[in-house]
């Protein structure tokens, strides 16, 4: 049994079954990421993840059947009890009972966490972009955030590699975006810059209109471009982490990374489906992550990885 299990509470316990349970019917790539963590770290992971898809699916799931007065309201109530976590009030629902132990265990600013419910309420509001920089915005609240958070879990030889934490985010976001460009436009929600949409002379309403293909497949190779910005900061963070924890990193990296080079080959049919990762395909894009950091290792050899204290909080105007 691991060290972190071995101090838990009954609560505890019954959340974390809860969380793993979540994670590996919510995210089967996240789940076999995480089983490259130690098992204190993975445990974290799905702590983390629990909280982070509760959230996600109070915003979603409101939005199909519910007016925007009870979004608001559900916007509310996740502050708030998110809030009362990061107390040591006694938490009744089993996310809170997770997101209060990792962020008391492992030191998670508050603001981490209230920022991502800021990007979820975006999203109740139906918030367009106008410009890049206010997706960026965006995607570092709903997905930045997560990864500042786990760098908390797994600790970083050097603060300054919260940068990388974010990007990396930032890039999974961009992708996912790309991936899910018409899907998210038949609920309502557009997410591409509007100045983009309007250069390519494509209106909101018609997004995922079979005559506008050509050119929302432009606009897809553009966003994705933008990730691989993101993408070789957060490769650059690898080096931060234990071997252990960049291995998982690594993994999840290259999933998200190969669904941008998947989209890029079916070119216009990228909307036909939803784009995943699969089967042998998958185990493969995994290897290669950890295959990646094995130039690494001499260099880790030479300097013992060993965790740094993160006193700063990383925000938003950090990242730019």
């Amino acid at each position: 049994m691991s060290p972190m299990r071995e101090g838990m509470s009954p609560e505890v316990r019954a959340a974390l079954e809860r969380c793993c349970w979540m994670i590996r019917k919510g995210s089967k790539s996240f789940s076999l990421a995480a089983k490259l963590f130690d098992s204190d770290t993975r445990d974290a992971a799905c702590f983390l993840y629990g909280w982070c898809r509760y959230c996600d699916d109070q915003i979603d799931d409101g939005g199909k059947t519910e007016n925007q007065e009870e979004l608001t309201k559900r916007v509310k109530t996740l502050k708030k009890n998110t809030n009362s976590a990061f107390s040591f009030a006694q938490q009744r629902e089993p996310v809170f009972v997770a997101l209060q132990h990792i962020v008391h265990r492992y030191g998670i600013p508050a603001h981490y966490a209230l920022e991502l419910i800021e990007g979820m309420a975006m999203d109740a509001r139906g918030t367009c972009y106008n410009s890049l920089k206010e997706l960026l915005l965006y995607c570092y609240r709903v997905a930045g955030t997560v990864g500042l958070m786990m760098s908390h879990v797994m600790g970083l030889r050097d603060e300054s590699a919260l940068k990388h934490a974010a990007d990396l985010g930032i890039a999974m976001q961009l992708t996912n975006i790309a991936r899910d460009i018409t899907e998210d436009a038949a609920t309502g929600r557009i997410y591409l810059p509007l100045s983009w949409l309007q250069e390519a002379q494509i209106p909101t309403k018609e997004i995922a209109a079979p005559e506008y293909r050509e050119k929302l497949a432009m606009l897809s190779l553009r966003l994705l471009r933008e990730a691989d910005h993101y993408y070789r900061s957060g490769d650059t963070g690898l080096w931060y982490l234990s071997f252990r924890s960049a291995c998982a990193v690594s993994a999840a990296r290259q999933v998200y990374s190969e669904i941008g080079s998947l989209l890029l080959r079916k070119g216009t049919r990228a909307w036909d489906q939803r784009t995943y990762v699969t089967g042998s395909l998958k185990l493969w894009v995994v290897m290669r992550g950890v295959l990646s950091l094995l130039r690494s290792v001499p260099g880790r050899l030479v300097r013992p990885w060993s965790p740094a204290p993160l006193r700063i909080v990383w925000k938003y105007s950090n990242v730019q």
